[in-house]
């Protein structure tokens, strides 16, 4: 079992920016592709960025390429996402998870941290 704990999420005007973190335990954390999806209130959950265990590949939806950025800290059981030029339609409900490989990343879910961006 893997429990997963986001932090970070709060209001920020467009064009800030804030870095969400999301802390792992229960199993060997370097061994688990973790990701962020989003949902916004009455869409689906999109994922947004995931990064492989230990060789550190990563992919980004479109909406947000070159603009966030996901890393992971092996030793620290920690997986970030640092979101930069925030814009409005980025405001949803973040949350972190976890799973074998880079396209079978749902098995573990954190409760979700609400990001909000005003304009």
């Amino acid at each position: 079992q893997v429990q997963l704990v986001e932090s970070g999420g709060g209001l920020v005007q467009a064009g800030g920016s804030l870095r969400l973190s999301c802390a792992a335990s229960g199993r060997t954390f370097s061994t688990l592709a973790m990701a962020w999806f989003r949902q916004a209130p009455g869409k689906e959950r999109d994922i947004v960025a995931r990064i492989s265990g230990t060789s550190g590949n990563t992919i980004y939806a479109d909406s947000v390429k070159g603009r966030f950025f996901i890393s992971r800290d092996n030793a620290k059981n920690t997986v970030y996402l640092q979101m930069s030029s925030l814009k409005p339609e980025d405001t949803a409900v973040y949350y972190c998870a976890a799973g074998p490989t880079l396209y079978n990343i749902r098995s573990y879910w954190g409760q979700g941290t609400q990001v909000t961006v005003s304009s």
